[in-house]
């Protein structure tokens, strides 16, 4: 994980994510592929490091950060089927919660797949969707870290990527979920106006 001192910077670095993602995720798709990138790039390195100096650390995240963005941006043709792919994993968590227990991998990778498929022929809104939601929830981790929350403190320096993911340990309060809602709604309506406007006037210069 990144040192505890380094949690203010990288709870910064979230919020600017967060609200690119959240607001503009389809006019900026490809710096929203590259800062998420570098961000899941420099938590899974710094993972795999465990317990080391400050100095080791930083050079961990921000190498694996490097190579993480450079990834996802070189795979931007790619980025709108990793977005449908986690919106379905995402989805299909979500549906699974009812039943107990987490979903047979198989059953994980049908959906991703299919999720995959899905998002390649709607790709505006998929892209709107995704990035909105999870700017959303990136905003909702980064807010809480700045604000001295201990959980999303421990999000935005750990070593476990996934406890940025929607259903990770932040605190799980209700109002939490009520305010990644309305982000995401507000992100979508954002984007779909901003979005609409750009190619209408794309379509005049044509």
């Amino acid at each position: 994980m990144l040192p505890a001192s380094y949690a203010t910077g990288t709870a910064v670095l979230l919020a600017i994510g967060g609200l690119l993602a959240c607001f503009a995720g389809y006019r900026l798709f490809r710096i929203v592929l590259g800062i998420y990138g570098f961000l899941f790039g420099a938590f899974i390195a710094t993972s795999m490091m465990g317990a080391s100096d400050a100095w080791t650390l930083t050079i961990a995240a921000l190498a694996g950060g490097v190579v993480g963005a450079l990834l996802m941006i070189a795979a931007y043709f790619l980025g709108v089927g990793f977005v449908g792919a986690g919106l379905a994993a995402l989805a299909l968590h979500l549906v699974w919660r009812f039943v107990d227990g987490s979903p047979p991998a198989w059953l994980l990778v049908v959906v991703c797949v299919v999720g995959a498929l899905v998002a390649l022929s709607l790709v505006r809104w998929v892209v709107v969707l995704g990035t909105a939601i999870a700017g959303a929830w990136t905003l909702i981790v980064a807010g809480l870290a700045l604000a001295g929350d201990p959980a999303a403190a421990r999000a935005a320096t750990a070593g476990d990527v996934w406890i940025l993911y929607p259903l990770g340990q932040t605190g799980g309060q209700s109002w939490q979920v009520a305010a990644w809602f309305g982000l995401t709604v507000a992100g979508v309506l954002v984007q779909l106006a901003t979005s609409g406007r750009t190619t209408r006037r794309r379509g005049r210069a044509g």
